[in-house]
């Protein structure tokens, strides 16, 4: 997962709206969005090659998601991130417990982000600062650096979100996902990748042959208790292949 924007409103009747782009080479197997079969309880896609996922939803309102941090100069890591999510939404430790104890491994990954919550509160940490913080009310937005970031195609989804956030549209809200628009050359980040590279990542949705925005997903938690949770796949050059949604 690449991109991942949120609205974050404890108390209102949709407390957490999330919309997230996965970007990954399309060679990587994946299954899309589904209840697995051999953890009860969890809704999510699946990384085939290292049996992870990127985002789910688990029992009693368990919420994850995870992004990579990118730096070509920092070590792989010895396990799969994609562990990580799994991790909190089949455990039974609250958000800040689990990435208590998520600080004694972090350094078995390569850099990521992790977002955990729950029906009360929803944090965030940062291994490249070994960082656990606790979101504040708002819109919040992680890419491939640190929480809020302010990366041009970060703060052009933000924005986006903040103009969408109380109606909930799912047609706004996928067109956010969707948007090809590439910044100008002089605000791009220069993450170590090479303008070329730079300029393919740049926009929220990405598309090429061999890597691309390979989903984008809308995840609706309600006051209530209630997830409802979209996902759209799409194969290179951005073709759709298909969408699935559930609610519990």
């Amino acid at each position: 997962m690449c991109l991942i924007v949120l609205a974050w409103r404890p108390g209102h009747a949709l407390p957490l709206l999330v919309a997230a782009n996965r970007d990954e080479f399309h060679a990587r197997p994946t299954a899309a969005m589904a209840e697995w079969p051999d953890a009860p309880g969890l809704i999510a896609g699946r990384d085939l090659q290292a049996g992870g996922t990127w985002l789910g939803i688990g029992p009693e309102g368990r919420f994850a998601a995870l992004t990579n941090i990118r730096d070509p100069q920092a070590e792989q890591g010895s396990r799969s991130r994609g562990e990580l999510p799994l991790r909190f939404l089949l455990g039974d430790l609250g958000p800040d417990a689990f990435l208590d104890q998520l600080r004694s491994t972090a350094r078995d990954y390569g850099g990521f982000n992790l977002l955990v919550g729950d029906d009360r509160a929803l944090w965030h940490f940062d291994s490249a600062s070994d960082r656990a913080t606790a979101l504040a009310p708002g819109i919040h937005g992680v890419s491939n650096a640190g929480l809020n970031t302010p990366w041009p195609k970060l703060e052009r989804a933000k924005a986006a979100l903040a103009t969408v956030q109380d109606e909930a549209d799912e047609t706004a809200l996928f067109a956010l996902l969707a948007d090809s628009t590439k910044p100008d050359d002089k605000v791009l980040p220069n993450t170590g990748v090479g303008r070329e590279l730079e300029r393919l990542l740049g926009s929220v949705f990405i598309t090429s042959p061999a890597y691309g925005t390979r989903a984008s997903t809308l995840l609706f938690g309600y006051g209530d208790g209630r997830r409802r949770i979209i996902e759209r796949s799409f194969g290179p050059a951005g073709m759709p292949i298909g969408e699935v949604g559930f609610e519990r």
